[in-house]
Order: C-alpha cells, then sequence, then structure tokens
C-alpha cells in the first residue's frame, strides 16, 4: 500500500529539494579559492559563505516549520524554492563579494524550506491513507542524505573547474526550476488558508519566538565555532536568550516551540540529543580522519577520497536494509557501539602501520555503519514520537541539531590537533569520539520509550 500512496511523482520534489542544502553547504568548498581572488578577499571573509548558510538554515528549519503549519507545507515548499531560484540567480550574476552573501543567505533561507515541509507532507499523506509509519519514504530521505555526502564535493569541483565558481550558484537555476515543476505538479493541494486577522497572524507567526530562538541559536553557534580560544561572554549571552525564549513561550498562545510539550515529551529530547552526538561524532571522525590521512600519514588526497568511498556505500546499503524491515531500537544501539569502535581503531591506527590501508579501510566501514543505522533510526524515532500537527517544527528542530553537531566537531578537530596534525592529536580525537560513542550508547539502552520497529503499514 505504501508503494501506490508514495509514488515517485509525489516523492522526487520532496527528496531532491531535500538535498539541496547539504549538496550547497558542501558544493561551495570547491570555490572558495577562485571567489577569494576575483573579489581580492582573504580567507577569513570567504569562509563566511559557508558559515551564513549554517546560520541560516538552523535558524529557518524550524521556523518554515511553523510557518507550514499556518499557510500549509506545499505552499512554504514552493515559497522555499522560489528563494532558491533567486539566490541562485543573485550568486551568478553578483558584481561585488557582499551580493555573494546576501545569494548564500536566501540559498540557505530557501532550501531549509523543504526538508521540515517535505516531512509535514509525508506525515499527512501517511495518516490521511492509514498506511502506517511510512519507513521506506524516511529511509530514501536517510539515503538522500548519505548520496549528498558524495556528490556535493566532487559536483562543485566539476563545475568550478569547467565552468567557474559562478557555476556553484547558476546550478541552483535548473535545480529550483525542476524541484518547483514537480512539487507544483505532483505534491497534493494545502486546505485554503483561514482568513486572521493582523494580530491574529502575528500571534500565529509568533515573532517574538523565532527572533529568541534565532539569537540563541546563533550565539550559541558562534560560540561552538572556536573553542579554542573560547568566548564565555557569547555562551553566556546564550543562556539569556534560551531563559528568555523558554519565558516567552510559555506565555506564547501559539509558540514556535512548545516548550511544555517538549518538556513532557522525553522519547523526542532524547532523540535529538542523539542527532547532535552522533552528528558530531561522524563529522569528527570523517573530516579529522581525511585531514590526517593527508597531512599526517601522508596519503594522497585521491587516495584519501577513494579510501571515503565506503562510508557512503555502506551507510545506504544499512540504510535501506533498516528502512525495508522498519527497525529502530536495534540500530540505534549498533550505531552507537560503532562509534566505540570507531573511537578505539583510532586511537590503534598509525602513520607507521604496516596495515595501514586495510586499518584505514575498516575505519571507514564503522563510520558507514555509524552513519547508516543511526541516520534512519533517529530519523524513524522523531516521526513516530511526534505528534502530526508538530512535525513539520519537530523536523527543523531535529536539522538544527545535527548543525549544532557539525559546528562542535570542526572546534574539537582543531582542539585535538592543535598547531599540527600528527599521530598522537589523531589518537586524542579517537578518545574523544571514545567518549561520545560512550554516553551514546548509555543514552540509547537504557531508554525504554525507543520503539523496537516503526510498527509501519
Amino acid at each position: 500500500m505504501q508503494r501506490a500512496a508514495f509514488g515517485w511523482r509525489f516523492t522526487f520534489p520532496l527528496l531532491l529539494g531535500s538535498t539541496l542544502n547539504p549538496i550547497n553547504t558542501s558544493m561551495i568548498a570547491t570555490g572558495l579559492v577562485s571567489i577569494a581572488a576575483d573579489f581580492h578577499t582573504g580567507p577569513g571573509p570567504t569562509a563566511t559563505l559557508v558559515s551564513v548558510l549554517y546560520l541560516c538554515s538552523a535558524v529557518m528549519q524550524p521556523t518554515f516549520g511553523k510557518l507550514s503549519t499556518i499557510f500549509g507545507p506545499r505552499r512554504i515548499f514552493l515559497i522555499g524554492i522560489a528563494i532558491l531560484l533567486l539566490g541562485g540567480v543573485i550568486g551568478a550574476l553578483a558584481p561585488a563579494f557582499w551580493l555573494l552573501l546576501v545569494s548564500r543567505a536566501l540559498i540557505g533561507v530557501g532550501t531549509s524550506a523543504c526538508y521540515p515541509t517535505a516531512m509535514a507532507l509525508v506525515r499527512a499523506r501517511a495518516d490521511r491513507l492509514a498506511t502506517g509509519v511510512p519507513s521506506r519514504v524516511l529511509g530514501n530521505f536517510s539515503i538522500a542524505a548519505q548520496i549528498t555526502g558524495v556528490v556535493g564535493l566532487p559536483l562543485g569541483g566539476i563545475l568550478a573547474g569547467a565552468f567557474g565558481w559562478r557555476a556553484l550558484f547558476l546550478v541552483n537555476v535548473p535545480l529550483a526550476i525542476v524541484v518547483f515543476a514537480f512539487a507544483y505538479f505532483g505534491v497534493d493541494r494545502d486546505r485554503p488558508v483561514a482568513r486572521l486577522g493582523k494580530r491574529a497572524l502575528l500571534t500565529a507567526i509568533d515573532l517574538p519566538g523565532i527572533a529568541l530562538f534565532a539569537a540563541t541559536v546563533i550565539t550559541l553557534i558562534v560560540f561552538l565555532g572556536d573553542l579554542t580560544r573560547p568566548n564565555w561572554w557569547v555562551l553566556a549571552l546564550a543562556v539569556v536568550f534560551f531563559g528568555a525564549l523558554v519565558l516567552w513561550e510559555r506565555r506564547a498562545l501559539q509558540p514556535l516551540i512548545d516548550v511544555r510539550t517538549l518538556a513532557a515529551n522525553g522519547p523526542l529530547q532524547r532523540t535529538y540529543l542523539r542527532q547532535m552526538l552522533v552528528g558530531l561524532a561522524t563529522y569528527t571522525a570523517l573530516y579529522g580522519a581525511s585531514q590526517w590521512m593527508e597531512e599526517g600519514a601522508g596519503l594522497s588526497s585521491t587516495a584519501v577520497g577513494l579510501l571515503l568511498l565506503p562510508v557512503f556505500a555502506v551507510s545506504i546499503v544499512v540504510a535501506r536494509i533498516n528502512s525495508n524491515r522498519g527497525w529502530v531500537r536495534w540500530p540505534l544501539v549498533i550505531g552507537a557501539v560503532s562509534v566505540i569502535l570507531t573511537g578505539v581503531s583510532m586511537m590503534l591506527i598509525d602513520g607507521s602501520s604496516t596495515v595501514l590501508i586495510a586499518a584505514l579501510l575498516g575505519l571507514t566501514v564503522l563510520f558507514g555503519v555509524t552513519n547508516g543505522f543511526s541516520g534512519f533510526a533517529n530519523q524513524a524515532a522523531l516521526y513516530i514520537q511526534s505528534p502530526a500537527e508538530t512535525i513539520a517544527v519537530a523536523s527543523g528542530l531535529f536539522r538544527t541539531f545535527s548543525y549544532l553537531g557539525a559546528i562542535f566537531s570542526a572546534s574539537l578537530i582543531t582542539i585535538a590537533f592543535g598547531p599540527a596534525v600528527t599521530d598522537a592529536g589523531f589518537h586524542r580525537l579517537g578518545w574523544a569520539i571514545l567518549g561520545i560513542g560512550v554516553l551514546v550508547t548509555v543514552l540509547t539502552v537504557f531508554d525504554r520509550r525507543i520503539p523496537t520497529v516503526t510498527n509501519k503499514g
């Protein structure tokens, strides 16, 4: 029944739209040097092209989830794609660097609409047709996320090499047109928007809640972005904003984040925490290991790329098997244990090992096991633990926690390696990942509220 309910006309634009944010996140890395040369900027200003998309995405994913509950998920999805199209055009034609920043912000905002609204649209169709939890569809979203890890950097390299860095922005134009057209004709129309007065509309949107959430996330990201010289006053500011957010949302009639309900939903809180910790471990291990392979072990960038291919191959296969079976609890346990084994493996590997290549291949397989099992299972847990009316906001928060883990990982890698990439720094990174793995394992094994399977229909 699920295959008939979730045909390609419905799922294709939602899947493709959901991948546009991570693709744009990674693609830009291949054009930073050329952009800096053309606009005569240093590495610091150019790096803001990466951070501005992260900031916009972390804030806007839950925000668009909220807007979709008012105006309809299909409408917000299409608006997001239109914003992406505008961002792509501005970036491709930008005569000044500040317009590139505007473009990246628009791309971050536009693509942030896709994932939370896609989850809301899937949930609405599943509930209407009584299909049960659409585990195969959720698996497809997880697999699509794995594929973008493979596609982003190579696609960016090909486009920038063949057509110049402006192609990294221009490519969003045809992609946006394709997604918009398929979503317009293939996705169910929303119900008519309820007529609201100006005051009622402002109450429903909860602008103060959105502003306080944005301030909390931005200050927290700024703090986590550089822990080599922690700005404790920024963390204190994040705590103040968070406290104000909680106080406001407790009083708001239609809050962005229903803190009372979330406070009572322990299983969902733990899913968010697991997602952030697994993301932290995965990004730290993946990027820390790739940096050490090249700078510490002396491998070529081509060799590093080939060694990392099993990560995505294994994670895609594992996610497909797992989603077909609808397993949730045991994949989370296996993924957590894989994090522990990853940390232990990193502590045992050094650049002079006689079996270095075999050991690194084994390590990347562990990356794939963690990614494949945890990615689908955490997404399925989120789907089950979130009420239907809040699934869009809950999905947006899910992505926000992922971004926090990714940003924290950059600081953790810098702290572990210090001024030079060495075996000792790689081993320190292993200890950190081991600690994260133990925490995730405890968090998972003793959580009796994690469902065993999705109970798919």
